[in-house]
Parts: C-alpha cells; sequence; structure tokens
C-alpha cells in the first residue's frame, strides 16, 4: 500500500541569514530572509525557497539531484565573518606546498588520484585553532602598557578561527594542490629528450596554462557554477567537513566525532596494506588457485586477473583493502557510478579480445603498457628518429620503423575520441535547452539557487578582471614559445588556445553535472599532429595549452562552486585561487625534479613498480610521438586510422539516443537521458593501465554508499556520508605522503619492507606470477 507522504515544515532555529540583492542602479530592494533549520533528530534541513520538505515515514527526502543538494545538504548560513586575514593567507600558503607536493608523487604512482580537499582542510583546521589558541590576541595586551600593540596582535591573530579563514585557506591549498599536467610535459623532455627545461620556462608555461584555464573558469560561472544542477559532487565531503568543524549543533558533534575517529584509524590502517602488507591491494582465489598451473594458464589467468602491480593485469574479481587507491570518490553519486560500472564491464571483454585475437600486433608487446614499442616488441628508439633537434628525420624513420601502441593503449586513445564526440553531441542535445537557460537567467538575475541567491550581498568579480588574467597568460605563453625550446610556432600556439576554449564549456558541464569528465588529450593531440608533423615536442606543448586549460579550468570552478557554497566573496575567492596557482607552479615543478631524477630507472621502464610508475609520462610520450606521425600511423592506410575516425563515431550513438529519448522518455523503470554515453566510453578503457585491482572494491563502497545507505537510511546518509568519506580519505593521505619521503623514495633511496608472504620478493605482489607478455 504506498505511504502517505506528510507535508511538515521544519522548526525555526534562529540563526537567519539576511541579504539583499542589489541591481546594477544600486538601489536596495526586498530584504530576503534565509533561516538554517535543524530537525529534532539532527539532520539538517535549509530553506533554500518556499516550499516545504516532504517527510515519508519519519524519513528526509532521498537526495538524488542538484536542487536536492542546495535545499538538504548544504546550509546557508552565513555568519559574516571574515574571510581573507594573513592568518588564513599565510596557513594557505604553507599547506598549498604540501598539497602541490602530494598532486606531484601521485602523478607518479600507478593509481593517478588527485588529493582530496579533506585531507589539506583537517591540517589547516588543526593548525588555526592552535594559531587562535596560543599567539595573543588583542584582548592580552588591551588595558596594559603594551596597549599599543594591540592593532599589531589583531593582525596576527583576529581571534577565533571560523569558518570563512578556514575556506580560504583550505583553498589556497587545494588550487596550489591542482597541479597542472603541463609540469608533466617537462618530465617528458628530461626523461625522454635529455633536456632540463629551465624553471624560469617551467613557471611561465605552468603559468599560462593555469591562469588561462582560470580566465575561461570566470567567463563561463553562469553555466558552470550558479545554477543547482552545477554539484561538483567531489566538493560535497569538503563542504560537509567544514559546516560540520563551525556549526555548533548537537548533530554537528556526533559528526565530528565520527570523522576524528575514522581519520585517525584510517591513518593508523594505511601502513599496512600500503607498505607492510601490499598483499591486500590485490587479493584474488583466481591467482592463488593457478600457482601449480602450466605457463599458459598462468598468464591468461595474470592478463585477466591479476593487479596489484602496475601494468600487471586488468584485476578482474580482485579485492583491495587499500583506501588510497579506493577513495570516497565512489560514494557521491549514483547517476555517475551506474554509468563507470557498465563502462568497466565493457572494458574488461573489450582488452581481452584486442589481446587474444591479436588485434594491432597486440601479442607482440605487453598486454597493457602506456609505451611505444618497435614491431619485434623491443622499446621504440624515438631519440634516434627524432634526434637533438626534436624533429623527424625520415632517414632515420625508414631505418628504425614505425612505433607501435599496445593493443589497450590504442583501445584508450580510440575511446578517448569516441568520448569527446559522445561529450558534445550529449551536451548538444540533451543539455542544450537548459545552457541557454542559465545564461538568460545570468543576465536577468533571476537564477534560483538559493545559494547564489544568498551572495548577492558580495561585490561580484567583474568580467575584465578575468579577461586581464587571460591576456596575462597569454602573454606569458608568447614568451615561452618564443624563448623555450617547444619547437611550437606561434600560430599553432594561438590554434591550441582557441580549441581549448572551445572544448572548455562542454567539459565542465559535464564535469560539473556528472563528478567525472573526459580525456581531451586525444583531441589535441591529434589536431596538434595534422599542423605540426614530425615534431613530437611541439605537439606536447600543443596539447599543454589546449588540453591543460580545459583541466584548469574544470578544476578552479569547482572551487568557484565551493566558494558559492560556503559564502566566500568572489573577489576573495579570486585572490585565493590566483595565489594557490602561482604557490603551486613552483612546488610541482621542485618536486617533479627530484622524483624523476631520483626514479629515472623505474619511469622510463614499460612496467614500473607498485610503488611507482612513469605511465602518466610514458602515455604522453607516446602520444606526442605517434601523432607527430599522425599520417603515417593515423592516416587511411595507417594501422590507427580508426582512431581519429572515432571522434565522429562517438556522436552518432548518442544522436539515436536523443531521438529514443523524445519517444520514449522512460523505458521501464530507467530513464533514457541518465546513460550517459562519453562517460561509458571512457570507462570502457579504465584498466588499460596502472594497478587495476581496485575496480571490485570500489564498486562495492558505491553500492553500499548510493543503493543502501542513500535510499533506505537517507538521514544517515546526509548527516554522514561525506563526513565518513572525507575523514577516510584524509587519513590515508596524510599516511601516504608521510610513507612517500620516509620510505617509498620519493627524494632518494627506496627502503622496502623486509620480506614475507604478504610481501614477496619476486613476482608480482597478488601472485599471478608466469606472465610472459610482462617479460
Amino acid at each position: 500500500m504506498p505511504q502517505r507522504t506528510q507535508r511538515t515544515k521544519p522548526p525555526f532555529v534562529p540563526a537567519a541569514v539576511h541579504f539583499m540583492h542589489e541591481k546594477s542602479s544600486n538601489k536596495k530592494l526586498d530584504l530576503l530572509e534565509k533561516s538554517s533549520a535543524v530537525s529534532e533528530n539532527g539532520s539538517d534541513f535549509y530553506s533554500g525557497d518556499s516550499d516545504s520538505h516532504d517527510i515519508v515515514n519519519g524519513q528526509p527526502p532521498v537526495v538524488s539531484t542538484g536542487k536536492d543538494v542546495s535545499r538538504y545538504l548544504v546550509d546557508l548560513r552565513d555568519d559574516g565573518d571574515p574571510a581573507l586575514t594573513f592568518r588564513s593567507l599565510l596557513i594557505g600558503t604553507v599547506f598549498a606546498g604540501l598539497g602541490a607536493a602530494l598532486n606531484q608523487i601521485y602523478l607518479l604512482k600507478p593509481v593517478q588520484l588527485t588529493i582530496s580537499p579533506v585531507f589539506l582542510l583537517v591540517l589547516v583546521y588543526s593548525v588555526g585553532l592552535a594559531w587562535a589558541k596560543i599567539l595573543p590576541r588583542r584582548s592580552t595586551v588591551q588595558n596594559t602598557r603594551l596597549a599599543w600593540l594591540a592593532s599589531t596582535f589583531d593582525f596576527i591573530n583576529p581571534g577565533d578561527f571560523k569558518i570563512k579563514e578556514h575556506v580560504v585557506s583550505a583553498l589556497v591549498a587545494s588550487t596550489a594542490s591542482h597541479g597542472s599536467t603541463a609540469v608533466q610535459n617537462f618530465s617528458v623532455q628530461r626523461l625522454y629528450y635529455n633536456t632540463n627545461v629551465q624553471a624560469t620556462t617551467a613557471v611561465l608555461a605552468t603559468f599560462s596554462t593555469a591562469c588561462f584555464g582560470y580566465g575561461l573558469a570566470g567567463l563561463v560561472r553562469p553555466l558552470a557554477v550558479y545554477p543547482s544542477e552545477m554539484v561538483y559532487w567531489s566538493n560535497l565531503p569538503a563542504v560537509s567537513i567544514f559546516q560540520a568543524l563551525h556549526f555548533d549543533t548537537s548533530a554537528n558533534h556526533k559528526r565530528v566525532k565520527l570523522f576524528w575517529s575514522a581519520f585517525i584509524g584510517m591513518f593508523l590502517y594505511e601502513p599496512i596494506p600500503s607498505y607492510i602488507f601490499p598483499y591486500l591491494n590485490g587479493f584474488n582465489v583466481f591467482c592463488l588457485a593457478a600457482q601449480n598451473a602450466s605457463a599458459k594458464t598462468r598468464n591468461i589467468f595474470t592478463n585477466l586477473f591479476g593487479g596489484a602491480d602496475a601494468n600487471e593485469g586488468l584485476g578482474f574479481l580482485s579485492l583491495s583493502f587499500d583506501w588510497q587507491y579506493i577513495t570516497s570518490s565512489h560514494c557521491t553519486y549514483l547517476e555517475l557510478e551506474a554509468n563507470t560500472w557498465i563502462g568497466y564491464a565493457f572494458c574488461y571483454i573489450v582488452i581481452m579480445v584486442i589481446y587474444y585475437t591479436n588485434t594491432w600486433n597486440s601479442l607482440a608487446f605487453p598486454m597493457l603498457s602506456t609505451s611505444i614499442f618497435s614491431s619485434n616488441g623491443s622499446v621504440y628508439e624515438q631519440s634516434a628518429v627524432f634526434g637533438s633537434t626534436f624533429q623527424l628525420n625520415q632517414t632515420a624513420l625508414e631505418e628504425v620503423g614505425l612505433p607501435a601502441l599496445t593493443g589497450s593503449n590504442a583501445w584508450t586513445n580510440l575511446t578517448a575520441n569516441l568520448s569527446i564526440g559522445g561529450l558534445i553531441a550529449h551536451c548538444v542535445f540533451f543539455w542544450g535547452p537548459y545552457v541557454k537557460e542559465s545564461f538568460q537567467q545570468s543576465r536577468t538575475r533571476t537564477q534560483p539557487d538559493p545559494h547564489w541567491k544568498a551572495m548577492q550581498k558580495y561585490n561580484e568579480c567583474p568580467w575584465w578582471w578575468y579577461l586581464i588574467l587571460l591576456g596575462l597568460a597569454f602573454v606569458a605563453g608568447l614568451i615561452v614559445v618564443f624563448k623555450g625550446q617547444t619547437t611550437l610556432p606561434w600560430w599553432s600556439f594561438l590554434v591550441a588556445l582557441v580549441l581549448g576554449a572551445f572544448v572548455t564549456p562542454f567539459s565542465t558541464l559535464l564535469f560539473a553535472r556528472m563528478g567525472t569528465g573526459v580525456a581531451t588529450q586525444q583531441l589535441m593531440k591529434m589536431v596538434a599532429g595534422l599542423i605540426n608533423p614530425g615534431r613530437p615536442v611541439a605537439n606536447l606543448y600543443f596539447s599543454m595549452w589546449s588540453h591543460d586549460i580545459v583541466e584548469q579550468s574544470i578544476k578552479l570552478a569547482g572551487d568557484l562552486k565551493m566558494g558559492q557554497y560556503l559564502k566566500i566573496p568572489p573577489r576573495t575567492m579570486f585572490l585565493t585561487q590566483v595565489w594557490g596557482t602561482i604557490v603551486g607552479i613552483i612546488v610541482n615543478y621542485v618536486v617533479m625534479v627530484s622524483i624523476v631524477d631520483a626514479q629515472r630507472e623505474i619511469l622510463i621502464s614499460p612496467k614500473g613498480s607498485n610503488v611507482w610508475s612513469g605511465q602518466t609520462i610514458q602515455a604522453l610520450n607516446s602520444g606526442a610521438v605517434t601523432w607527430s606521425l599522425a599520417k603515417e600511423l593515423y592516416g587511411r592506410n595507417g594501422p590507427y586510422f580508426v582512431v581519429p575516425l572515432s571522434l565522429a563515431i562517438g556522436m552518432i550513438p548518442t544522436f539515436f539516443q536523443w531521438l529514443i529519448a523524445k519517444r520514449w522518455p522512460k523505458i521501464g523503470p530507467l530513464k533514457v537521458d541518465s546513460i550517459i554515453l562519453p562517460i561509458i566510453y571512457m570507462y570502457s578503457s579504465a584498466m588499460s593501465s596502472g594497478v587495476t585491482s581496485t575496480i571490485l572494491s570500489s564498486i562495492i563502497v558505491g553500492l553500499v554508499s548510493q543503493l543502501w545507505l542513500r535510499k533506505s537510511h537517507p538521514g544517515w546518509y546526509r548527516k554522514y556520508n561525506y563526513i565518513l568519506g572525507g575523514a577516510l580519505d584524509g587519513g590515508a593521505e596524510v599516511m601516504i605522503f608521510i610513507l612517500s619521503f620516509a620510505v617509498f623514495g620519493a627524494s632518494g633511496t627506496a627502503k622496502p619492507f623486509p620480506s614475507w608472504a604478504g610481501n614477496p620478493s619476486k613476482g608480482n605482489v597478488d601472485y599471478c606470477n608466469g606472465n610472459g607478455a610482462l617479460g
């Protein structure tokens, strides 16, 4: 029997937020009052609009959409406390160095991760509280002979460490930790072209890409930041924790207690799977069962079930107990998770079929690798073909032969183009009306999101601030083109910027709505190869000024959304992000040089290890080399002709999906427009390199969070899901940072844990040994 819905209004708590909606004429209009309220059972309800909230069977509503997030998950409260202070800026700068260093470390690990904002905000919070408590304040010297120092002490320690100072400090740090894949281009030059890019060139190039991306993020704010559906799901753990730590309610006391308990527990646990007992990162019964099987059987089992070592296998049905690789990113949004699961299923099937049918001569190479090879299976001698000028020597190419990709790498390139084609088509067919509506609402100042409305009492950043930033980024880039060792013509630099600016709104829209993006590097490298043939280094820099500005724009737009949720004045956000970007640039470069010099042999190895991997650098180099030979490899008669063709192919299924959705919006319980084909394409190559043993565990975490907690226990989900996930991320990341420099060799010689059954010294960590494809 259907349950009756009871409509009720939550009890009022006297913590009202008043804000004024100002028109351009500065005429004061109606004062709007928004209140923050807490239900009797400790669940937070926020009166984001005039509608009352639905309570079903005594439970709050299930959070499913961006509007739900704005109304039920994020508090409208704004205490009006100062945001940009000496304390917030200094603490943020210190931890910006830490965040940028960690980001660079993870870019050189076998599983690519981003640094959780939770990790940084927890450290910032601890230092901020200590600062406020220990250092003298104005009140310390008032009415004493040292009263003349009151203003100085007030500048250094303005009192309690409140939410906005905390947010600014953490955003300076997280902006720096976004890093830039531009730095990886310098790694490629250092490892494969014997070119040590000067620090000045590296800093200017990275500044150019980062600030161009930020300028674009500012220009697309009406589309990518203001509306409710632009959630940036990965931000929710941090937003939830900020408000829990600073908004004093009985519910928050329990949340803070859970946070610190989980954080400390994971901090103490993480050394076990990551250092002492790495077998826990890839437990697979099939690998254990095949120990005495024939060599052929063990090879097949390793390719399918192995995955604890980098590029070992697909990790099918492996279980991981190492949270640093599982992460809370799978606890955010059901629609995203469901699409990724479909992609994973295709990945297991397609890569095995490609390899064992010898498509693209796959059996001559490792099943998984991002390196490039000669036709006989040896690593390709690219230095003989491109020489010291970094340009193609046709005679040498005829002697050495064309490079070849592994089947998995070719499939990754193909799915990347499918994803881009599908993304553009999805945005045009499914989200086109939304885009038009968002810009109309911005122009008429009728955006319904309650958090956007609450921000109208603050002065917005003028458009010309972002335009000036774009101008500075452009000039810095031109200096690098003319003075650096880029081999990139100035006109190609312009083409790269235009291409990146075109793709940015599409990618940002997908990430903001779904919590994930698609790789755009293949498109950029393809265009670079067509207009700059025979120049791999030029290909790297073209991709940097096109793909990297897309990536930076997405990350910085996500921070702008966090500022909107937490009521940070827009002009403060602008200064915060620019400063964090500059600090991150410098630290990223220094850490990259340290690790690349210390771990050179592992980083250029096609296999890598379970601690370090050059897969990202190798992939960048492979793409640059192969696309610089676009005519030979990707032309009509080339072995990979289908890769550029897939850009157009990716648009076709989405068009037919749109036609179906217009006729049948729902098929059974399934909404047709909830199938996001570009995400499925992208994740259908998710296990093409690196450690893959974490997939099943991440799916289990997603199922528990999104199908059980979110639907069966919505109250618990809203109060604790993001707090718990963020705490586990933070505890693991703090410990990994310590271990990276203490024992993993980030700055020198590694100190492996003594060999034992859980940490075998020979073969693969998960005992899937005997893989001939791995040599």
